[in-house]
């Protein structure tokens, strides 16, 4: 019998940086020692993007990272990139290694994948936290990122030609956010090809899907709807998740809870992982 988690790259891992294999997962279950969290990254993202607020967790914290569909190492499907098909994905591995309860965290698309599985499988949750990301539609968003990369020359002769690359050309593209970050997180995603050459580590179709897609309709009834204690995460110097749109999704829901951090943009977790940690566990205490 074929197993649904074995299309993706995943690990488990717990505070401190511990390893659980697959069966030492499923062996603990129904341990009721443990708090089980799934981390869902962003668009472009994958699953070690969560390496380091993993290891700041607790020692009974056993956590799930994977690449989702379409980045990463994981399967790269031609179609089915909306936020409901990453959701089912997840209801699929949920179900295959027994979890039946989980702190669910997303970031950026992550979140929005995050929000859809909540709003369609609201059992499954303990907590919803939303890492920058609001439920609005955009039609800004596809040509942006069409814009992005396509100004990227892939597939770049070696690694060091695309390093190049970050460190000098791609300065005089148009981005939103800060330019060296967002030119390290392209960089990171630049893998050498078996055959030569380098190229992204996700699929490009794939991403652009997953922006049509995701952005083509807002999600404000499935955020308002949901019945689950949720955690909005923005960084205050986010361009991603404006602070209007930020206060309007604390009014929206009295389960609501809403945290601005400091000398953050849109990857909190990145710029701050040690507050963004200490969010997540003083609300999990007090939805606990």
């Amino acid at each position: 019998m074929s197993s649904y988690l074995e299309q993706f790259n995943y690990q488990f891992l717990s505070g401190g940086g511990r390893k659980w294999t697959l069966g030492e997962v499923q062996a603990e279950s129904a341990s009721p020692g443990l708090t089980r969290w799934v981390f869902l990254h962003g668009l472009m993202g994958y699953a070690i993007n969560w390496r380091k607020i993993t290891t700041l967790m607790g020692p009974n914290d056993l956590c799930l990272i994977f690449d989702q569909r379409g980045h990463g190492q994981s399967v790269k499907p031609e179609f089915g990139y909306a936020p409901e098909d990453y959701a089912q994905d997840l209801k699929h591995i949920l179900d295959e290694i027994g979890w039946s309860k989980i702190n669910l965290v997303g970031h950026s698309m992550g979140a929005r994948n995050a929000l859809l599985f909540a709003a369609r499988h609201a059992e499954y949750l303990n907590l919803l936290v939303m890492e920058d990301l609001g439920p609005d539609s955009s039609e800004k968003a596809l040509p942006y990122y069409e814009m992005l990369l396509n100004s990227v020359p892939t597939p770049f002769p070696t690694k060091l030609a695309a390093k190049e690359y970050f460190m000098n050309d791609f300065r005089k593209v148009p981005v939103r956010g800060d330019r060296d970050t967002i030119g390290l997180y392209f960089y990171s995603n630049i893998v050498d090809l078996p055959g030569g050459g380098a190229d992204w580590r996700f699929s490009k179709q794939a991403i652009l899907e997953s922006v049509r897609q995701g952005r083509a309709k807002d999600h404000w009834n499935e955020f308002r709807a949901l019945s689950m204690p949720t955690l909005v995460i923005r960084g205050a110097d986010s361009e991603e998740l404006t602070r209007e749109t930020f206060e309007k999704m604390e009014r929206a829901n009295p389960r609501v809870e809403a945290a601005e951090i400091a000398d953050a943009g849109h990857w909190v977790h990145y710029d701050q992982p040690e507050k963004f940690v200490e969010a997540l566990k003083s609300f999990a205490m007090k939805s606990t």
